[in-house]
């Protein structure tokens, strides 16, 4: 199990790494948004490559923060309903989704994925407006995150392991809320001056 543990942390390392530094993109699609917008109501002069550029830093962002969006446990779920049950329950909720609901859609995303791109890096497939970027690049940004997802799958599948089996401390009793949660807790008493 110390062999999959470590890992595991590697894989994490890894995510973490690509998360931190392909956010930083989204300051990157602002300034282009910014000055796009600027130029067209200055000089009323307009780039369709500048409009799609913004959108693949974007997807970049979206498709390829993922894996670590699910690393720092920031993924879309009823945390409501779950931190109402039990650790173990959750880390068993917890690991039939990674196994039986993240992983094959992950894997099939990247399988269906590869003759989408191939297709489209072969015709050297352009946009469809004028002056606008070649497309392939684009479209392999979701086999990339699959990939990348996969593999934090895999992670994520020996953490929840072991914790079930009581070897490492189980993630869910750190935090009994999620940030939203206490961030709508510290702003309701920041108005309401009330404390808990």
């Amino acid at each position: 199990m110390q062999a999959l543990l470590a890992l595991s942390r590697k894989i994490d390392a890894f995510n973490t790494v690509v998360g931190r530094w392909l956010s930083w993109l989204i300051v990157v699609a602002v300034i282009i948004s910014s000055a796009n917008a600027i130029i067209r109501k200055l000089f009323d002069v307009s780039s369709n490559s500048f409009l799609e550029l913004q959108w693949v830093l974007f997807s970049i962002v979206f498709l390829l923060c993922s894996p670590w969006t699910l690393l720092s446990n920031e993924h879309i779920r009823i945390d409501i309903i779950n931190h109402t049950l039990p650790l173990k329950v959750r880390g068993w909720i917890d690991m039939i989704g990674h196994v039986f609901f993240l992983m094959p859609f992950a894997i099939i995303l990247l399988w269906w994925s590869i003759p989408f791109f191939l297709v489209s890096y072969r015709q050297n497939e352009q946009s469809f407006s004028a002056g606008g970027l070649p497309q392939w690049p684009a479209k392999s940004l979701i086999m990339i995150a699959c990939v990348l997802l996969i593999i934090q799958g895999i992670s994520e599948i020996i953490k929840r392991a072991a914790m079930l089996a009581g070897t490492i401390p189980d993630s869910n009793a750190k935090s009994s809320a999620h940030a939203a949660e206490l961030e709508a807790e510290r702003l309701v008493m920041n108005i309401t001056g009330d404390k808990p």
